[in-house]
């Protein structure tokens, strides 16, 4: 009986050691997962905070997707080149190089469009706030679920904001505003997207463009916390 009670401890100690080597060898592989997401996400920062120039000239393909994940659901977008080349020659960019991770449909309004593109990190904005892209001649009409560079009265003043047309706002087209591509799957969820705030001031209470671009984030988060937001924003294939 006692060598019975000294065996059942002695495995009991056993799989308790194997345990804890298995925890540790857990945790270890969850830290270096986590240092090297850390270390990825520094050097996309980087990268957006001092853009390659070369790339950034660079033309894209005559067409190219780009998936969406967001706190809705899932959204691809298909970008055209001939319709607008500087504007997808940007969106390439930005979409390569994860810009729009983390950004917030800030400004959603029923029946018109959804509309994002400052970046979380205001020192980021600071630079692409900088870089601007020549006017496109509009080749497009903003039909339902095309997708177009927002833009001031100011010509060439386009960068890193879009917005999705919710309708047929084809108003727009002798405006400027050049559609850049189109939204080929997932448009139910671009309709889902919150627009509680409604627009910014002056015309409503939503936020405020100039606070998002100073404060980022932080701003939209702490003021507008139902914001449906971009996870992950990548180019695809095929």
């Amino acid at each position: 009986m006692i060598w019975s009670k000294q065996t059942h401890s002695l495995s009991l100690l056993k799989v308790t050691l194997i345990i804890s080597v298995g925890l540790g060898l857990l945790l270890t592989a969850c830290s270096e997962k986590s240092d090297k997401q850390e270390a990825a996400t520094a050097e996309t920062v980087q990268k957006l905070l001092t853009p390659d120039e070369a790339e950034l000239a660079a033309a894209a393909p005559e067409t190219f997707k780009v998936k969406f994940e967001t706190s809705k659901g899932d959204f691809v977008m298909e970008v055209h080149r001939p319709w607008s080349p500087h504007g997808a020659d940007r969106l390439y960019y930005l979409a390569n190089n994860r810009f729009y991770e983390g950004v917030r449909f800030f400004r959603v309004i029923n029946g018109f469009m959804a509309q994002f593109g400052y970046h979380g990190d205001p020192e980021v904005s600071a630079v692409w706030s900088e870089k601007n892209i020549p006017d496109d001649p509009v080749v497009q009409s903003n039909k339902r679920g095309y997708v177009t560079y927002a833009k001031s009265a100011m010509p060439n003043s386009r960068s890193t904001q879009l917005f999705i047309n919710f309708n047929d706002n084809s108003f727009l087209d002798n405006q400027g505003f050049s559609p850049v591509g189109k939204i080929i799957e997932g448009m139910e969820v671009v309709d889902q997207l919150y627009a509680g705030y409604g627009d910014g001031p002056p015309r409503g209470s939503g936020p405020n463009q100039q606070n998002i671009r100073l404060q980022g984030n932080k701003f939209l988060i702490d003021n507008f916390p139902k914001l449906d937001y971009i996870k992950k924003a990548y180019l695809i294939s095929e």
